[in-house]
């Protein structure tokens, strides 16, 4: 994308941001009134369903402005690009999960919360990274997947047995959870550090190849200062009026659908939440990068477990949702945590013991995907 484009592009863009931020007040406003003095089950069902899908838009987009300004702002600061995909790419991208979850968690909805983080683990690996699998498996690079898998599995591990054990989320679990997050960071920042010191070498013998080539490498300008910060300022907010959009009339669609808020959550919050890793996914799938949309959902999903859930639990701690049962037994015990293992376990080993990825994994994690849905709302 030359300079020129790429100018034309934002300055499109900003009056596009400035009618989305208006839009947003009116639906933050607007959401406000629909509630006032009107039970969940007596709110006009068509409003509550155009607010929610407006959340899911903000959500989105809001993200994607918010991750543009941010890494602007960095390129500004001579941050490296690798250090910048490790950190503020990584966490932007997590964003909308982060938002949905703290909200909930701070309006007392320990349903959204908890639905949101689980279900979203479930769907990156269950759907998103199971479409790429049957679509076009890729090799693995073990060595890049190790750190992540590991965490990952380590705070999924801590997450259960604060689930099956103690029966609850306390305070202590969230701060932990957070703790994880900031031992990961370390990690990963270390080791892009270390892999950028590694390719200084070959950049600058490309630079000298060019330059006896008389070719000239175009650079990419990041934006000017002050729209970065436009864009990250007006990110946030969208972001913000989004989660609650997507609480609010996600909490109302619960009632009137008869079914408790973490199924809306698992289902309905998680697939809107995760559409920014799904066009990831199908970008790497496009241009050949399977293994590079694996890394992603898996540093996702290691994100829903101790950034999202972390944030959450840290607000407000909750118990295990227990509105949903199956055979008499706790459907968050019986079914959702032990399906976050599972799915894991399929879309991870491979690719960890066999540095390969298989079709077959996609089409299962699919059917496994398709028949938790059912369950959600037909058992």
């Amino acid at each position: 994308m030359t300079e020129a484009v790429q100018k034309k592009r934002f300055d499109l863009q900003i009056p596009l941001a400035v009618i989305l931020l208006a839009a947003g007040i009116f639906c933050f406003i607007f959401n406000g009134r629909l509630g006032e003095g009107v039970s969940a089950e007596a709110a006009p069902l068509i409003p509550v369903i155009i607010l929610f899908v407006a959340g899911l838009g903000f959500l989105i987009k809001g993200g994607d402005w918010f991750v543009d300004g941010a890494t602007s702002i960095a390129e500004r600061f001579k941050v490296p690009e690798i250090l910048i995909g490790a950190t503020v790419v990584s966490i932007g991208t997590t964003l909308p999960e982060v938002m949905v979850s703290a909200q909930a968690a701070a309006k007392g909805n320990s349903g959204i919360s908890y639905g949101n983080a689980i279900g979203s683990i479930i769907c990156n690996a269950a759907l998103i990274a199971a479409i790429t699998l049957a679509v076009k498996p890729a090799k693995a690079k073990r060595k890049s997947l190790i750190i992540p898998i590991v965490f990952f599995f380590l705070a999924a591990g801590f997450y259960a047995f604060n689930a099956y054990v103690i029966g609850e989320f306390k305070n202590y679990t969230g701060f932990i959870l957070l703790g994880i997050f900031l031992v990961y960071m370390f990690f990963t920042v270390r080791q892009a550090l270390a892999q950028m010191k590694s390719e200084k070498t070959k950049e600058k013998e490309a630079e000298e190849e060019a330059q006896e080539n008389n070719e000239k490498e175009e650079k990419k300008e990041p934006m000017p200062i002050w729209k970065a910060l436009l864009f990250l300022v007006i990110g946030a907010a969208i972001i913000a009026f989004g989660a609650t959009l997507l609480v609010d009339n996600g909490t109302i669609l619960a009632t009137k659908m008869k079914v408790p808020s973490s199924v809306i959550a698992l289902t309905f919050v998680a697939l809107g939440t995760s559409l920014p890793e799904f066009v990831t996914a199908i970008t790497s799938l496009v241009k050949g990068h399977g293994a590079l949309s694996l890394g992603n959902i898996i540093g996702a999903n290691l994100f829903n477990l101790v950034l999202v859930s972390g944030l959450a639990i840290s607000i407000h701690p909750f118990e295990v949702p227990s509105e949903k049962t199956f055979a008499g037994i706790n459907a968050s015990l019986l079914v959702d945590i032990p399906l976050v293992f599972l799915v894991m376990i399929i879309l991870t080993f491979p690719a960890l013991f066999k540095q390969k990825l298989y079709r077959i994994q996609g089409i299962l994690l699919l059917l496994i995907y398709a028949a938790y849905v059912a369950f959600q709302f037909l058992v």
